[in-house]
């Protein structure tokens, strides 16, 4: 076999078994992008799949001798381009780092790989009466490493938090593949600056991630109780999530699905959901008895309050499964359209969500885009997913410009332009337009300082 004519890549196969550095094109492509619509991509000198925190540290080791990029990778679930590979670049999929290496009990936390699928740790934890609360919509297929990377969220997290909430410490390997540990195992522990909860969100910018340690909560029991409000125009549920969370009412799971997206789930999974509401809201207690009761009945007085056009509890866990099933399979119930799709991810005030989705509408209507609606109502995080025929470029141009309003609108709003996505390459200029130049400047000096020669994921996060 002749010798590589890149000497990174030549590097790359001295250092690491044969079977670990992939440059075959056909077999590369896969790994240039992910689920982010139209966000750019380039061509990588290769993709290289570590099994071991060592082997990651040699290849970035090489990427820092060669000054080249090295653009991480989990899963590939993003949405917002940031595991998109730059020309020349080594993209290092953590794919095969998938061992789930302690959970202990007694301290209630889980030390895993970055490769560890979010379903398999919730999983893994629940056999041990433990809880990993942070559930995106793409557990089934999403890493932990890129949950971490960029912060997810998920269903639960309306109550109990996010993936920073849940980092406790990580493994990481530097700009210059030295490999250090940051963060603790401790419930308590301020010695020094919060690294890890600095890396957490950072997009795999600041850093290599190559092992988590997370804290666990124990695991819920009891049925919980569900309230379904049936809602003839968006703006009316976006009123019953601020009536419900101006009441002090703290639900476990708050969903929104819009008309579109319940057409979808049915004309995917004959899953047979009403498809006469403009929008569903779906909104669960997980309170012990009789809180729960209370809870919900609180809860539905609200939705009933804002206009609901019906309101009702759901008694049966069974069809209650099914309805937040049908949240979480929107999308790629939508992405079964055969359309482009390109998602949206701005968070709102909870007090000014009904404003917001008003002028999706609007937004929607003026540019001639169909305009799909899930959200995570319950602490503002909307999902405006923008569909538009492939190879239709005036309506790509539509949407576009329907993508770049309503950022716009979410910041004159008080909101972020990401709330959970992360800003990889599609939320670049509302980043910056939220933060201003300032607060670019101090993230602009922590990239310096950690990744002095700008190898790791250049051109996401800071720019």
């Amino acid at each position: 076999m002749p010798a590589p004519a890149d000497p990174l890549v030549a590097d790359l196969l001295a250092a690491l078994p044969a079977d670990r550095v992939l440059v075959d094109p056909d077999v590369v492509a896969p790994f240039l992008h992910d689920e982010a619509e139209w966000a750019a991509y380039g061509r990588a000198a290769a993709v290289v799949r570590p099994r071991s925190t060592a082997e990651v540290a040699a290849v970035v080791a090489a990427c820092a001798r060669h000054v080249r990029p090295l653009v991480p990778r989990g899963a590939g679930t993003g949405l917002s381009g940031g595991a998109n590979a730059v020309d020349g670049c080594v993209v290092l999929s953590t794919e095969r780092m998938r061992e789930i290496v302690e959970i202990d009990e007694a301290e209630r936390l889980a030390v895993v790989q970055p490769g560890v699928v979010n379903d398999d740790l919730r999983a893994a934890a629940a056999e041990r009466g433990l809880w990993y609360p942070p559930d995106p919509a793409s557990s089934p297929w999403s890493t932990i490493g890129g949950n971490v990377a960029t912060n997810a969220g998920g269903l639960c997290c309306v109550k109990y938090g996010v993936t920073r909430d849940y980092v406790l410490a990580l493994e990481v390997v530097t700009a210059a593949g030295d490999v250090v540990r940051v963060g603790r195992r401790t419930a308590k522990g301020v010695a020094g600056y919060d690294l890890a909860g600095l890396m957490v969100g950072s997009e795999g910018t600041l850093g290599v991630i190559t092992e988590i340690t997370v804290r666990l909560r124990p695991l819920r029991t009891g049925t919980p109780r569900t309230v379904v409000g049936f809602f003839d125009t968006l703006t009316a549920a976006g009123d019953a999530v601020s009536r419900v969370t101006a009441r002090g009412l703290q639900p476990s799971a708050f969903e929104l699905i819009d008309r579109v997206c319940l057409h979808a789930v049915n004309s995917w999974k004959h899953a047979g959901l009403p498809e006469d509401a403009a929008a569903l809201l779906l909104a669960q207690t997980d309170l012990p008895e009789p809180a729960a009761e209370q809870e919900a009945a609180a809860i539905h007085a609200e939705f009933e309050a804002a206009g609901a056009r019906d309101a009702v509890f759901s008694t049966d866990p069974v069809e209650a499964d099914a309805l937040f099933d049908a949240r979480r399979l929107a999308y790629p119930a939508l992405e079964q359209r055969g359309d482009a799709m390109l998602t949206e991810d701005v968070c709102l005030p909870r007090a000014r969500l009904a404003e917001m989705l008003a002028r999706v509408e609007e937004i929607a209507a003026r540019h001639d885009v169909l305009i799909a609606n899930i959200a995570h109502a319950g602490d503002g995080n909307l999902h405006p997913l923008l569909i538009t025929p492939h190879g239709d470029e005036p309506a790509k141009r539509r949407a576009q410009a329907a993508f770049d309003d309503i950022v716009d609108a979410a910041l004159a709003l008080g909101g972020t332009v990401t709330g959970e996505h992360g800003v990889g390459l599609l939320k670049l200029p509302g980043m910056r337009a939220e933060l201003g130049p300032e607060v670019l400047a101090l993230q602009r000096a922590v990239k310096q300082a950690l990744d002095p020669h700008g190898i790791l994921n250049p051109g996401k996060v800071v720019s």
